[in-house]
């Protein structure tokens, strides 16, 4: 799978997300989610150790490929006042470990005036649903 098709899926599992759970329609809501920041990592399972790849563009060690059938998990690493950070796994069905996770922020704003805007209580209670918790926190 090229790099195109891995963001699609990201967006399709997220959108699809705001839509049915945060109650966001594209064509309605008041207020829309603008793509600031991007990222992906593919996993190379290496001596049976998971390296993370961390770099923007994809390197194919494992790639997937059709009939293989994807299974996508999604989650919220953190809700700001207007902004959101997912991430998105994708896996091979029956396998535990993904073939790349990734993501990107959105950045919410009016639909029409483009400025920035809080999320509503009903979004927020949407994300929450698959917000985790960071573990631990470094602090410098």
């Amino acid at each position: 799978m090229s790099n195109a098709i891995y963001y699609h899926l990201f967006d399709s599992i997220i959108n699809t997300y705001l839509i049915e759970q945060c109650s966001m329609d594209p064509q309605t809501s008041t207020a829309i989610g603008l793509v600031v920041e991007s990222h992906c990592h593919v996993c190379l399972s290496l001596f049976l150790q998971l390296i993370p790849l961390y770099d923007i563009s994809f390197k194919f060690f494992a790639p997937v490929s059709f009939p293989e059938i994807l299974e996508l998990g999604l989650r919220v690493n953190k809700i700001g006042k207007s902004s959101v950070e997912y991430e998105v796994g994708v896996f091979v069905k029956g396998n535990e470990t993904p073939t790349a996770v990734g993501g990107y922020t959105h950045v919410f704003v009016g639909s029409k005036s483009r400025k920035s805007v809080p999320l509503t209580e009903k979004v927020k209670r949407g994300l929450e649903m698959v917000y985790k918790k960071p573990i631990g926190v470094a602090k410098l």
